[in-house]
């Protein structure tokens, strides 16, 4: 199998799995291997074989569906992003969740749990202090079983935290072997194993990491059906940080960009929301009064609406406007 044929075999099938090339791309090489990996199981000669498996044998295609699952992660990815979170939307989070004496957050498609523990990381060193009444709940979500697995051990190699700062992994971890493992106090994450094309988390969150995966790997169509579901889930006022190089699907209603951040938004509350709409229906409607609509049918016009010449032969009176 050439990297050709992969790449024209995954361009093919990727769309029947509600997913995207432009993707893959990057990442392709992992999924190839894997794909060679299963030929060689189902003792296959190549992919042209392993597409009419496909089609004969339809419970192959959840087979392929988890090939195409990346794990990429590692803790403090996007250091600006969680700078930001500590900086500004941790604290008005806090601040405002100081009521109710908690603080409800989603990591999704978490992988290993590099994410959501630096969260708790970041919680603990270095906000707590300033809010001791508010306790974080954390919840960690992802479709791959073996993931979290791993994920609840936490136990990771030393490039992996490479880009946590070295204060906090001095702080969190300890050293077994040739591992880095989390220490008791930040293993506050609840792993749950979810795929988020069909379900979500369960509550109301305040904050939701969803990034690098349902806005890169996803077909459209899916994107917005699945960040719609998220968005759902989210308190107004509450936070959703996406990946620094995705976008937010087209028309996702109820969002705005957080003030002095990167990839975070903040639900509008609903009485925003429709006030918002609102405005953009009667910009709508004062458009539309503005438009001059032509009556319907042909129309004979004045000569003097005709100030430029007429081509040769043809009298201005027989020119006629629809």
């Amino acid at each position: 199998m050439t990297d050709r044929e992969c790449v024209a075999f995954l361009q093919a099938v990727l769309p029947r799995l509600g997913l995207r090339w432009l993707g893959f791309r990057k990442v392709h090489k992992l999924v190839c291997k894997r794909l060679g990996r299963r030929l060689k199981e189902l003792g296959l000669p190549g992919l042209s074989a392993y597409r009419e498996f496909l089609e004969r044998e339809s419970s192959e295609w959840a087979n392929l569906d988890r090939l195409c699952l990346i794990p990429i992660s590692r803790f403090y990815r996007d250091r600006g992003v969680f700078g930001n979170l500590e900086e500004i939307v941790l604290p008005a989070l806090a601040g405002a969740g100081r009521t109710r004496r908690g603080l409800l957050c989603w990591s999704a498609c978490c992988a290993s749990g590099e994410e959501p523990y630096t969260l708790a990381v970041v919680w603990r060193l270095r906000l707590q202090e300033r809010f001791p009444e508010v306790e974080p709940r954390i919840v960690a979500t992802d479709i791959d079983a073996r993931l979290l697995e791993r994920a609840r051990a936490g136990c990771y190699s030393i490039s992996s935290l490479k880009e946590l700062p070295p204060g906090l992994r001095a702080m969190a971890f300890t050293r077994q072997g040739n591992r880095l493992c989390i220490r008791p106090k930040f293993r506050v994450v609840e792993f749950l194993e979810q795929d988020i094309r069909k379900e979500v988390a369960p509550g109301l969150f305040d904050l939701i990491l969803c990034r690098n995966a349902v806005l890169t790997y996803f077909a459209p169509s899916l994107q917005r059906e699945a960040m719609e579901r998220v968005v759902s889930r989210l308190r107004p006022g509450g936070a959703l940080v996406i990946g620094v190089h995705e976008s937010l699907p087209e028309g996702l209603a109820g969002l705005e960009p957080w003030p002095g951040t990167r990839a975070i938004f903040r639900k509008r509350s609903e009485e925003a929301t429709s006030r918002r709409q609102d405005k953009q229906m009667n910009r709508g409607d004062a458009e539309r009064s503005r438009t001059k609509i032509k009556p319907p049918g042909r129309q004979a016009r004045q000569e003097s609406d005709f100030p430029f010449a007429c081509p040769l032969g043809v009298h201005r009176r027989q020119l006629l406007l629809p």
